[in-house]
């Protein structure tokens, strides 16, 4: 079968690499409808070092399943599931208490193991994992199911830990595909404001169509600056940060109102949080972190079946699976927000 391997920064290849087979009698091998590349993705893409073997890429996908372990029983031959972007057994006390990310027996993809950006992909704990779409979907959807594989729960996840509720007032940082599912989350609980700190207009623009009513395109002090206009000089209740460098989270810190909450989803790419005796002094809660999308798919695909949301819009290139290393660099390239994968 065909697969993107990364062999460095900046190098993305197909290659032909061995059909998964059913190792474990918890096993499912899935053949992938759809895939993507993810904002996650972009950090090896610029700074992996170079290698011989590669690593498998991808960690979003919708498949149909064509094989099952003989210890499997939650999913069938012919369904159409959704893989949440770590596998888990279901079971475990971390499962159980809804914090699949952590399980105990979990796995993530990509590297060594299979990715999401290939044909076939072998997914184990199969009846923890799989996601399971009612027969007779519209197929137009499948963008939208994909994205609850990770982005549309990751801002969920980050609205959900945040606190937001109806009335609640919100700043979302970063309008990327997160960011942009996290003002989709805020508005589908009922926040009362929503201002999305971003400055690409056409993704402002889809996040204003999901719900955020002020967008700010200001940096630094002078976004601070507005956002503290645009709420009387308080700032938001919540903050749900989105991008995972060092400059959103200090801006978090900065627009955050007094005894409010900072939710933090971006993928940390520092090693210290910057948070002193004055963010101390003014009882902010920091939380957030990966998102256990298991946990939330139930939820939120009912909503995407019935039309009440449509995540599937962050998605604005699609590509085969040849046209996958020039969706790379187009992301990279800030020309494309999130790129859909047809094997």
């Amino acid at each position: 079968m065909r697969a993107a391997v990364m062999h460095g920064a900046g190098d993305v290849r197909i290659e032909t690499v061995p059909d998964p087979v059913i190792q474990h009698p918890t096993d499912a091998v899935i053949r992938v409808i759809v895939g993507c590349i993810c904002g996650s993705d972009l950090w090896p893409y610029a700074s992996m070092e170079s290698s011989e073997t590669g690593r498998r890429m991808g960690h979003e996908f919708v498949g149909v399943v064509e094989e099952t372990g003989a210890d499997v029983t939650g999913v069938a031959v012919g369904d159409v599931v959704i893989v949440p972007f770590v596998s888990s057994d279901g079971t475990c006390d971390f499962c159980r208490e809804g914090l699949q990310t952590s399980c105990r027996h979990g796995a993530h993809w990509g590297g060594d193991g299979d990715g999401g950006q290939g044909e076939r992909v072998r997914v184990p704990q199969a009846d923890g994992t799989l996601v399971v779409v009612p027969a007779g979907f519209d197929e137009a959807l499948l963008p939208s199911l994909l994205a609850l594989s990770d982005v549309m729960s990751t801002g969920y996840h980050a609205a959900v830990t945040g606190g937001v509720a109806p009335g609640t007032t919100v700043t979302v940082i970063g309008d990327g595909a997160v960011g942009l599912s996290a003002v989709l989350s805020a508005t589908l609980l009922g926040a009362e404001q929503i201002i999305l700190m971003g400055h690409h207009q056409a993704r402002t623009d889809l996040g204003r169509e999901f719900g955020a009513t002020d967008v700010v395109t200001e940096r630094g002090d002078a976004g601070v600056a507005r956002v503290r206009e645009l709420t009387g000089g308080d700032g938001t209740r919540v903050v749900l940060e989105a991008v995972g460098l060092r400059p959103a989270l200090e801006t978090a810190f900065a627009v955050v109102r007094d005894g409010g909450v900072i939710s933090r989803v971006g993928a940390p790419q520092y090693s210290e949080v910057p948070f002193g005796f004055g963010d101390f002094m003014h009882n902010v809660t920091l939380t957030g972190g990966v998102a256990p999308a298991r946990a939330y798919i139930p939820t939120l695909l009912p909503l995407v079946l019935d039309g009440t949301i449509e995540p599937g819009r962050v998605f604005d290139r699609t590509v085969d699976l040849d046209g996958v290393p020039e969706g790379y660099r187009a992301m990279a390239a800030r020309e494309a927000l999130k790129v859909l994968v047809r094997p």
